[in-house]
């Protein structure tokens, strides 16, 4: 029973329980934020309760419990299945930095185990994957050979999203995206091109708007790039659809299927410029403002890294200063003809 020296009664909350016990009694395992998880990914208590491994009356009684300690309702139940309250959001938005933190514990513990000193997760476009970063990480793994790196390519959005709940430690993002609650630090400039052979219909254009591309047939990334995904939204604004011939998987196979005849593909500048060096291809500038892009590192906090994960940081930081000085290799001016 609850007690008080005040003449007051206690405040109670939604359940009618006084606040000071709610307070007292919120406690969470790791069940309950793995089932409240899967229960918001399925819609459904049943196949919650299944993906969790336990029977559906114990989920349900999990859950109730659930909420009656923390004094708010979670989820609303009804014939067709559950969806989240406002509390509940938040909840499984916690839920998922949680136990995203913990896999990332038993992932470092394991590379400790092993002899290996230091874990960075780095998440980038397709364009700092694939163009800049291989000659940073090199030096800086020949300078950390105690230290893994785990990089992975994913689009400026989710990027952003998996470095503020914590599943990434630096990302690298291109265009408009919203860093307020991260640290930004400027990196490079992404410029995207068409790209075309030197007997296509707009292979003498200086410049091209991308509605006009899509009335031909392209030359495309893997749909699981990122450079994919950001062409795929663009269309989708124009309501048309990219007409992909083949799908590739990087930029030299691009450049010589294009250079086949097979389609028109979009890419890199840096890519670009790099290939039509031993290419007959043509390079011609998108006129869309998005085709010129500002890359910047984005981190949580910058201080709450390991050491040796903000040595990495500085080391993009410099790269992406040079950047600014010098051009980069393989990307002098080359003429729109052979």
């Amino acid at each position: 029973p609850f007690t008080s020296s005040s003449a007051e009664p206690p405040l109670r909350n939604a359940n009618n329980l006084p606040s000071t016990i709610t307070a007292m009694a919120m406690h969470f395992d790791l069940v309950d934020l793995r089932l409240m998880v899967h229960v918001a990914d399925a819609n459904s208590m049943t196949r919650g309760a299944e993906l969790s491994f336990i029977s559906l009356p114990a989920a349900s009684t999990r859950i109730k419990n659930l909420e009656e300690s923390i004094g708010v309702k979670l989820l609303y139940r009804t014939s067709q299945g559950v969806t989240l309250t406002l509390p509940g959001q938040a909840f499984v938005q916690h839920a998922r930095t949680v136990l995203g933190q913990i896999e990332h514990l038993r992932g470092d513990m394991q590379e400790y185990a092993r002899g290996i000193k230091g874990h960075v997760r780095v998440f980038a476009n397709t364009t700092a994957l694939g163009e800049f970063l291989p000659p940073v990480l090199r030096a800086y793994l020949r300078k950390h050979p105690d230290v893994n790196i785990d990089l992975r390519e994913r689009p400026s959005n989710d990027i952003i999203r998996a470095v503020g709940e914590g599943q990434t430690d630096i990302g690298i993002v291109a265009g408009q995206v919203r860093t307020e609650s991260l640290v930004a630090m400027p990196y490079r400039q992404d410029h995207l091109v068409l790209v075309v052979d030197s007997d296509h219909p707009l292979a003498q254009r200086k410049d091209v708007a991308f509605a006009e591309t899509l009335d031909f047939e392209h030359v495309g990334l893997h749909e699981s790039t990122a450079i994919h995904a950001f062409l795929r939204q663009h269309s989708d604004l124009l309501h048309r659809p990219i007409k992909q011939r083949i799908q590739v998987g990087n930029f030299e196979a691009a450049c010589r299927m294009i250079e086949a005849g097979v389609g028109i593909g979009i890419l890199p500048e840096s890519a670009a410029r790099r290939h039509a060096k031993v290419m007959d291809i043509r390079i011609i500038t998108i006129s869309d403002e998005w085709s010129n892009r500002e890359m910047q590192i984005v981190v949580r906090n910058l201080e709450a890294l390991p050491s040796f994960a903000r040595e990495l940081v500085e080391l993009l930081v410099e790269d992406g200063a040079a950047s600014t000085n010098a051009p980069e290799p393989g990307n002098d001016p080359v003429p729109n003809s052979h």
